[in-house]
């Protein structure tokens, strides 16, 4: 009896915690997650299809061949059958035939690097991560913005994404798969959200202690909204200059959102070519 109710409470225990879960790669906002999620749940039922039987094989056959039965069909001389030798070869084969092709159609359908299409032109982001936060430069509306991330809904966006210091990674779970940052190099990710709202972004790659603080807001809005937002920062009285990008250099945790009204259009491009001569350097 008291096994029993240790087993319902320890039940009831787990689905409450799962409950409060945000399963956000299988209920995506974003086009190239959605795919993802498709192809994780896919992959999942396939694999459920020699998972299950197991499952049931493992609690049935103990129950039917237990020694207090006295089933006389059982066979202790028993050696060999076609049939099982073909199911227990022929399904595992078919199922990895069948994963291998995904993975081989996925692995380009799905390359971050790839462009989304649309009828629309892609918004140009470039990221930088720093120590403890992210920050994100339009080189097109000439904007800079700290931890903080706007782009139109149904838009392509496609993000330039590079570090200041050490590795890391930039991932927003509920529009897409994530992107590893590296000081001296550009990576690219292209990214559409096909719903209106604000979007949790984090660091996905452990980067010191400040890790935990260093998130981002990711705002998905019309284009209106979108304008009305350029706006709002260029009213800024802060520019990205070389003295405050310094500033943004200093570690930090928890670095609440910043606005630069101006900035250098070759700003990214300096920060990635910083790095060359100590690469040099080392070799």
């Amino acid at each position: 009896m008291k096994k029993r109710l240790f087993q319902s409470t320890m039940l009831f225990s787990l689905a409450l915690l799962l409950s409060g879960c945000d399963l956000a790669l299988f209920d995506s906002s974003g086009v190239t997650g959605k795919q993802i999620g498709d192809t994780i749940l896919l992959t999942v039922g396939l694999m459920l299809i020699v998972v299950i039987p197991t499952l049931i094989m493992s609690v049935w056959i103990p129950y039917k061949y237990h020694t207090s039965k006295s089933d006389e069909s059982y066979d202790p001389e028993w050696e060999h059958s076609s049939k099982i030798e073909f199911f227990a070869w022929g399904v595992p084969i078919v199922i990895i035939a069948i994963l291998a092709t995904i993975t081989y159609l996925t692995s380009y359908s799905l390359d971050p690097r790839k462009e989304l299409a649309s009828d629309k032109e892609p918004l140009t982001i470039q990221v930088v991560a720093m120590d403890w936060k992210w920050l994100f430069l339009f080189p097109e509306e000439k904007i800079a913005v700290v931890n903080e991330v706007a782009f139109p809904v149904d838009r392509p966006v496609e993000f330039l994404v590079t570090s200041q210091s050490t590795m890391n990674s930039f991932f927003i779970p509920k529009l897409g798969g994530q992107i590893y940052a590296m000081a001296g190099m550009e990576n690219r990710m292209n990214l559409m959200g096909y719903e209106i709202g604000e979007y949790r972004g984090i660091s996905s790659n452990y980067s010191g202690f400040g890790f935990a603080g260093m998130r981002f807001k990711a705002k998905v809005t019309s284009e209106e909204d979108f304008d009305k937002w350029v706006e709002g920062v260029k009213a800024s009285d802060k520019v990205l200059t070389g003295v405050e990008y310094d500033r943004l250099i200093e570690k930090t945790r928890d670095h609440k959102v910043e606005y630069f009204s101006s900035i250098d259009p070759l700003q990214f491009k300096n920060i990635i070519e910083s790095f060359i001569g100590a690469q040099n350097g080392s070799n």
